[in-house]
């Protein structure tokens, strides 16, 4: 990656958070901004302190195949955003718009539609090695 274009992607990271930022303190509802910056913080050192960690030492000791531990990363990932709404669905206290979908087939819905593009992945990666093999293998004379 070129220096001009690491310079580039670091602005817009940059203009983004700015933008978010100013959208955060300048949200009427939001009448304690140190409220939302303990839950940052708090989720920033449940992530990187607990959930990370977790996620990379369980992809390496329990999984050796890559695709694999991709897709695994991705469901935990899935897994961590979603799970708070599988776990309150119906508890909608007296408001049937607060959590108004099936949570807990659309989780697993995602679920199962990661893992098929992560199994679709393996197979055309396994039948475009067998081309190859196929391919340098010498062949023999028929004479």
């Amino acid at each position: 990656m070129t220096t001009a274009v690491r310079a580039l992607v670091l602005t817009a990271g940059l203009a983004l958070i700015g933008y978010g930022l100013h959208g955060l303190l300048g949200d009427p509802y939001i009448t304690d901004p140190v409220d939302v910056l303990v839950w940052g913080v708090g989720g920033l050192v449940i992530h990187d302190g607990l959930w990370v960690p977790l996620v990379c030492l369980l992809g390496v000791f329990l999984v050796r195949r890559p695709l694999l531990r991709g897709w695994l990363v991705v469901a935990a990932a899935v897994t961590a955003v979603g799970l708070p709404a599988v776990l309150r669905a119906g508890d909608d206290g007296g408001n049937p718009s607060v959590l108004p979908l099936p949570y807990l087939r659309n989780w697993l819905l995602v679920l199962a539609a990661t893992a098929g593009v992560a199994l679709l992945v393996a197979f055309v990666g396994r039948w475009r090695r067998g081309r190859a093999v196929r391919r340098r293998a010498p062949r023999e004379d028929r004479s």
